[in-house]
């Protein structure tokens, strides 16, 4: 018996939702076409359950966020990291009465591409690979190509819109050239809280590890922001959602302020976190191991034989097909740090004779 919940969901939408939301009735479809027979769940409700029932999905809590495979239980992984952008997305989407079910799917998937070690080995498999290396193209080609055994995830085109889009690197949070952002007002939403996210929580690590003290923060910033991490949050979702639903013109929107100080937020922690002599010094270390892994599966056959390797759960097949850098660049971007550092160690250090 037909429900028809998720044709209730759809009119919902339709009356509830501002004339800028995209609408899940709306979707431009799917990679490739399948019959939708689930009558309780939109396609982005499905899309996100899709994501967080994925492998990779669940190997992002073995992931590096800036501390690498930190010791300390409180510390955030890649994981909590999208559970915290999905958080603040979903927050500022309600608020300016967007499609909350698409700015989730976007925000749980849109660092499934990142290696083991966070950006250290980002910037290594990108000078590795003949094509170069870019974790969002890279989530990309996980939901398309890599996850359900190499069938992909068949994800809308709006979610993978917005996770080809959400990064940004050191460029503007919102430029005004309108084709780097995502196509849909949700994308941007998920771009937006992606930095709102780590500005914030990456400094609460740096606290917690003793690398800054609250009173660093310069007292400009404090002023505009707090002296807080919930309170930081609390001012920029603010600051977004109000400018936002006082401009009304189909665009997200910050006060120059406010995104001065989201920037400068950015600035501080590049200068006194990520480059700090003790996580540049093991990101160094990182580097090595990814080079000197990425060199060695270039010669040599992967673990498991020539047809088939699974490193933590995720299967990579040597497709004819497919060159082998591009094999062997996947195998190791699907990597947690765990399983790099013990593949490492099993290959290069030497182990102590046994004698019996």
């Amino acid at each position: 018996m037909s429900l028809g919940i998720r044709h209730q969901l759809e009119e919902q939408e339709k009356n509830l939702l501002s004339p800028y939301a995209c609408l899940s009735a709306g979707s431009r479809g799917r990679l490739k076409p399948e019959v939708d027979r689930c009558d309780l769940r939109t396609v982005f409700q499905r899309d996100r359950d899709r994501v967080i029932h994925s492998k990779t999905f669940r190997r992002l809590k073995h992931k590096t966020q800036v501390f690498l495979a930190p010791a300390g239980d409180h510390y955030r992984t890649r994981l909590t990291h999208v559970l915290e952008v999905s958080q603040i997305a979903r927050t500022m989407a309600v608020c300016l009465r967007l499609n909350e079910y698409l700015a989730e799917a976007i925000a749980l998937a849109h660092d499934l591409g990142h290696t083991p070690f966070g950006h250290a080995g980002e910037f290594s498999l990108n000078e590795l690979h003949p094509g170069g290396f870019k974790h969002n193209i890279q989530s990309l080609r996980v939901v398309d190509v890599l996850e359900n055994d190499r069938q992909g995830l068949n994800l809308t085109w709006e979610v993978r819109n917005g996770i080809a889009k959400h990064s940004k690197g050191y460029g503007d949070i919102l430029p005004e050239d309108t084709s780097e952002l995502p196509a849909t007002l949700e994308g941007q939403v998920v771009r937006v809280a992606d930095i709102m996210a780590y500005v914030n929580h990456d400094m609460d690590d740096a606290l917690r590890a003793g690398m800054l003290k609250e009173t660093d923060l310069p007292p400009d910033l404090r002023r505009v922001v707090g002296d807080s991490s919930s309170q930081r949050i609390d001012a920029m979702v603010r600051g977004l959602v109000g400018e936002t639903l006082q401009k009304d013109d189909g665009r997200l929107h910050l006060s120059p302020l406010m995104k001065d100080t989201i920037t400068r937020l950015r600035m501080f922690l590049y200068d006194n976190v990520y480059r700090n002599y003790r996580v540049h010094n093991e990101f160094v270390k990182a580097q090595k191991i990814i080079r000197e892994l990425y060199e060695y599966f270039l010669e040599h056959e992967f673990p498991g034989g020539a047809t088939f390797c699974e490193p933590d759960g995720c299967a990579v097949r040597k497709d004819k097909n497919d060159k082998l850098h591009r094999q062997v660049c996947d195998f190791i971007a699907g990597m947690t740090d765990r399983y790099a550092l013990g593949l490492y160690t099993n290959i290069f250090v030497p182990k102590p004779w046994n004698v019996f």
